[in-house]
């Protein structure tokens, strides 16, 4: 399949349809998923591009819409693998671009990544090396293992969101942002409360990389007030 690209390779039109044309052993699921990924541009324009996922098109979208990337910014991706979003950071000229996750990362040129958990107690510290100051900007693309289970789901989701928000909270500098992936389900209102005590303006935003029948959305905090 091919595909049309926009500004920054962001694809604008979806090119003939791939058919299976057999199934060799795979379940109902699995030819879905795999239809799915032949058939999606964003899957198609990242492996052209050089993205490591899809969903580096989802940070590019959120940023030409909300200016969140300013250049020489210091930037902080939590749960950052495969590496999409670092790598898109990379390219509209952050300062430094620190990426954390608790799976090994192939390197980024540009960029700095490192195996571990966020949540450790030394972890503020370290990545506040890394970065050579507090971060500008946190991005949260995390995401649980789906079960199925919409409810369940919605809430695994939003307590990782939370997790982002409690660190970014210690280490951005004043003035930053913030960005994580939730799902709808209501539960987040108490996550906005929490931005809207310490961010002077929170949206909410679903680029339009983020699959229709997809329920993640993404909030976006500007305008770090500490304290």
């Amino acid at each position: 399949m091919s595909t049309k690209s926009g500004k920054d390779g962001v694809p604008t039109k979806r090119g003939e349809a791939v058919v299976l044309r057999t199934a060799r052993g795979r379940t109902t699921a699995s030819q879905r998923w795999l239809s799915r990924q032949l058939n999606d541009p964003y899957v198609q324009a990242a492996k052209q591009q050089g993205w490591r996922s899809r969903a580096a098109f989802k940070l590019i979208e959120l940023d030409d819409k909300f200016h969140l990337l300013v250049p020489g910014a210091l930037v902080l991706d939590l749960g950052a693998a495969p590496g999409g979003w670092s790598q898109v950071a990379v390219k509209r000229d952050a300062g430094r671009v620190v990426g954390v996750d608790l799976l090994a990362m192939d390197p980024i040129p540009g960029a700095t990544m490192i195996q571990g958990d966020f949540q450790d107690a030394d972890m503020p510290e370290r990545l506040h090396v890394l970065l050579g100051g507090a971060p500008n900007l946190v991005l949260s693309d995390m995401a649980p293992n789906t079960t199925g289970h919409a409810a369940t789901d919605h809430v695994r989701i939003v307590a990782l969101a939370d997790l982002a928000l409690d660190f970014a909270l210690g280490v951005l500098a004043p003035g930053g942002g913030f960005v994580a992936k939730v799902f709808q389900g209501g539960s987040e209102r108490d996550m906005l409360n929490r931005l809207k005590r310490h961010f002077a303006l929170v949206r909410h935003a679903k680029p339009p990389a983020s699959r229709k029948e997809s329920s993640e959305l993404y909030v976006v905090a500007t305008g770090f007030r500490p304290g």
